[in-house]
């Protein structure tokens, strides 16, 4: 892989999200990191600040398939993963594949599903692929998922569990727009939805997340992401910390940090932009903590010993 053609394709791909989706654009970037360490996104806010239009924009620049799936409490597992449907032509019941069978899928609002429904998409996550009716199909590749879920409401959702949770490599917020974004968001209205011209392809995508996964990692950097993930288990005002997963994460989020930044070596600093997004949603805060995960991790990220 040549890494100015890396540069070059993920900034085309940059730019057309920054064009469509107004928001800070770290926090666009941790998405399309999100993308390349090979890993499924959360996004948690409110409704209306861009988490849809952001996951069509992704895939429309991805020239890739997508689908939506909206979360409902009546979608049962089979509305996902798809089922076997008698064909009275052949007489022989035929695998229909459910919408999970794409390249970038949106599970709108996940936690209106119920729990039942929630756990079809934890084989997929984890393996990316799908067993139904005792065959075992594989997703197709690049299989990425974008979640969405509502902070404010209550009724008529369940909270998703751990084992899910662990399954998304950040969780993210989009947050309101300042002033300046949200004038800008008027001028957008104003016009003709502009119509998004793929920048890559699904082959492409596939290459470019096999390439961040080459990015160097010094021992002591890999150390270092050991040692605060470690931290998050020690620390008094835990009761769960970060899984070793978190850990894989942490360190393949690192790498894709560093590759949008041009470089092909992570450095402490990269680990540092990610850890919050990477592990806050994993934590559990015990009933006697003064502080939310997410403030947890910034706190223990000046605890721990910065490699040299």
């Amino acid at each position: 892989m040549d890494s100015h053609r890396f540069i070059e394709a993920i900034e085309c791909l940059r730019q057309t999200i920054y064009q469509s989706v107004v928001a800070r654009r770290e926090l666009l970037d941790l998405s399309i990191a999100g993308l390349l360490a090979g890993g499924h996104v959360l996004l948690v806010d409110v409704p209306g600040v861009g988490k849809t239009l952001l996951a069509k924009t992704l895939a429309a620049g991805l020239g890739v398939r997508f689908q939506r799936i909206q979360c409902t409490p009546d979608l049962l597992p089979i509305d996902i993963t798809g089922g076997s449907v008698f064909n009275q032509r052949s007489g022989e019941f035929v695998f229909v594949p459910g919408p999970i069978f794409a390249n970038v899928v949106l599970a709108d609002e996940i936690n209106r599903a119920t729990p039942r429904t929630q756990s079809a998409l934890l084989e997929a996550m984890g393996e990316g692929q799908v067993t139904a009716d005792g065959t075992t199909y594989t997703l197709p590749p690049p299989f990425f998922l974008i979640a969405t879920q509502n902070p404010v409401e209550t009724y008529g959702t369940f909270p998703l569990p751990e084992a899910q949770l662990d399954r998304f490599i950040i969780s993210t917020a989009l947050g309101y727009p300042d002033h300046e974004e949200g004038l800008q968001i008027l001028q957008m209205s104003e016009k003709q939805e502009r119509e998004i011209s793929p920048v890559l392809t699904g082959e492409d995508v596939v290459a470019f997340q096999r390439w961040v996964r080459s990015v160097t990692l010094t021992e002591h950097v890999r150390d270092y992401v050991l040692s605060i993930v470690e931290a998050t288990r020690s620390d008094s005002r835990v009761t769960l910390g970060a899984s070793p997963r978190a850990s894989v994460d942490l360190q393949r989020m690192g790498q894709a940090w560093a590759a949008l930044a041009g470089r092909d070596f992570v450095t402490p600093d990269d680990v540092k932009a990610v850890a919050g997004p990477v592990l806050a949603h994993r934590l559990i805060a015990n009933v006697y903590a003064d502080a939310t995960p997410l403030t947890i991790v910034a706190e223990l990220l000046q605890q721990v010993p910065v490699p040299l």
